[in-house]
């Protein structure tokens, strides 16, 4: 039987998973992100897996799958750096990167520090344009 506690974290981290596929409101998962998703679970085999593709927050055509905010809590970040563990995500994601993935987020984090804080963190709002474009030298 499992315990009220057990229960209630594997019921709140469905829920993540589940919010956190495709565009916001579309309810559908685009090829990009499908990629994304299968590759990094098959490289790192993640406890926690959440991919928001936040490219409808961006001045990109509707539809379209070029950022992206992804969590990946795994064993197999345990005793590596950040640095190491974000050159694992972008190794297993090197045709992506390579293509129609302009922007990728990274909360690589071990088990131990998910539990801490389990928590997908939120980008700042796209400004838009280029620097030239802002006036910003």
């Amino acid at each position: 039987m499992l315990s009220g506690q057990l229960v209630k974290r594997l019921f709140s981290m469905a829920s993540r998973v589940c919010l956190a596929r495709g565009s916001p409101g579309s309810g559908t998962i685009g090829p990009v992100e499908a990629a994304i998703r299968t590759k990094l679970e098959q490289a790192l085999n993640p406890e926690v897996l959440e991919l928001r593709n936040e490219s409808g927050g961006h001045a990109v055509p509707a539809g379209s799958e070029t950022h992206f905010r992804v969590a990946v809590v795994s064993s197999r970040f345990e005793g590596l750096s950040p640095l190491q563990r974000h050159r694992l995500v972008h190794a297993a994601l090197a045709e992506e990167l390579a293509g129609p993935v302009h922007a990728l987020a990274i909360q690589a984090r071990t088990p131990a520090q998910w539990r801490e804080n389990p928590q997908l963190d939120v980008s700042p709002p796209c400004l838009g344009g280029s620097k030239k474009t802002r006036g910003t030298p």
